[in-house]
């Protein structure tokens, strides 16, 4: 059976009837999970792609595949001001979506019973799509990639992901041992499940595909077996075969959601001391061939998470490594609004009260490898960002307040002097994210 025929995709729309997913109670929120509301927040995608912070305020969302609702929780928690639509091929799902939406105060939000193919039914058009955990339940991942560009608008942007061929492969191994035990003929339930706990636990621990698949703490929670050893429909995907797909919906790729956990550089012991060949061909690399490298390298991602948008119609603004020194002299920054809370703030000034570093990256860690802390003048800098943005001549001027000699030489530092080390501070945070860019117009 392939995933095009009618009897997979109703098998499909069962399992998340019978085991509506995620299972989260519907009291559980988001609203204190900082990475995944940067994930959700549609400044993040606006900005990598267009280089400007956007509000959320009367934004149309789309939550296509919004399963019980917790990643369409996410989304309005995320972007105050936004008009919230969730769809869902299972009735279950969906019932449960409005009903946590409502307990959350979200009265507003807006949930159907469709495929994503019927979504120009809607006659809505999106801002943002938010396409989680669905696009690889698709024959092709280009028909569902094709289905929401139509109902994007000319700037939106589409967050989706594809389960990882690499990523995943001991779990396919395990769903190929369990088709042919017959437990994927039907719908897989209680009975299925208590077959793979009493295969898997029967096993050697040595055994790979034991070794590589099972997790004992996941015994009792049925989620675990349904989506990884029960999973109808699964399939997963390599790097070309995700660019392919867009490029037949006649998409642009924007940024890896987690970008920085894609970093070629980072999986070398000295990335400035490479192989000369190595050294001479990965700047030649395209983005494509980038990500293709680093999965045939360390395929440790679970999902090839991205985001895509219609093709460029012109320039983009310029990265801010292009920024001549008047882009730098007439720039605004602005910290991410998923940092700009009471508690982050109080932490931060108990962190400047004590001469402490401020573990900045303590709270959005999704694209760190290794912590990252201010020096706690440097926190103070940047003190004002958590009431309103600062323009880089104003984050200056208050450098040379808090630092007004240099501690070596004990000569006062000068405006120059101040205005390179605020834009080195401002050019690393951004790096991350952490703090947002925008040149004046």
């Amino acid at each position: 059976m392939n995933n095009n025929t009618p009897e997979l995709r109703e098998k499909i729309r069962q399992q998340f009837d019978s085991g509506p997913y995620p299972r989260q109670p519907v009291e559980a929120s988001p609203k204190n999970d900082y990475n995944c509301l940067f994930i959700h927040n549609i400044i993040t995608a606006f900005y990598l792609r267009y280089k400007k912070v956007v509000s959320p305020k009367n934004k149309v969302i789309l939550d296509a595949g919004c399963g019980t609702g917790y990643k369409a929780l996410a989304l309005a928690e995320a972007n105050p001001g936004a008009r919230i639509i969730g769809i869902d091929l299972s009735q279950e799902s969906v019932k449960l979506a409005k009903q946590r939406l409502e307990y959350h105060g979200f009265k507003d939000a807006e949930f159907y019973v469709m495929p994503i193919e019927d979504l120009p039914s809607l006659g809505v058009n999106f801002d943002y799509i938010n396409n989680d955990e669905v696009l690889y339940l698709f024959p092709d991942p280009a028909m569902g990639l094709k289905a929401m560009k139509s109902v994007l608008k000319p700037e939106g942007i589409i967050r989706s992901n594809l389960h990882s061929f690499l990523g995943r492969y001991y779990y396919y191994r395990a769903q190929d041992i369990f088709k042919m035990m017959g437990l994927m003929d039907g719908n897989p339930g209680d009975l299925e499940i208590s077959i793979v706990r009493d295969t898997m636990r029967s096993l050697k621990d040595d055994v790979d595909i034991k070794r590589s698949t099972w997790q004992e703490k996941k015994h009792d929670e049925p989620e675990y077996y349904m989506m990884n050893y029960l999973f109808q429909g699964d399939k997963g995907y390599t790097i070309p075969q995700m660019f392919a797909a867009l490029r037949a919906a006649e998409l642009e790729f924007v940024s890896m959601v987690n970008w920085r956990g894609w970093q070629l550089q980072d999986l070398f012991i000295n990335p400035d001391d490479l192989p000369p060949f190595m050294a001479m061909s990965l700047p030649e690399l395209s983005p494509e061939e980038e990500l293709q490298l680093f999965e045939l390298l360390h395929p440790c991602h679970r999902l090839l998470d991205f985001w895509c948008t219609h093709p460029k119609t012109e320039d983009s603004s310029p990265s801010v490594a292009e920024w001549t020194d008047t882009d730098w002299e007439n720039a605004w920054v602005e910290l991410h609004p998923q940092l700009k809370t009471p508690q982050i703030r109080e932490d931060l000034l108990q962190s400047i009260a004590n001469r402490v570093p401020f573990q900045i990256s303590g709270y959005i860690t999704l694209n760190t490898i290794r912590p990252i802390g201010l020096e706690s003048s440097l926190s103070a800098c940047l003190l004002p960002l958590w009431e309103r943005r600062q323009s880089i001549k104003s984050l200056t001027e208050r450098w040379i307040q808090i630092r007004p000699v240099d501690p070596v030489t004990l000569e006062p530092v000068t405006e120059i002097i101040a205005f390179e080390e605020v834009k080195t501070l401002v050019r690393n945070m951004e790096a991350f994210l952490y703090l947002l860019l925008e040149r004046s117009a």
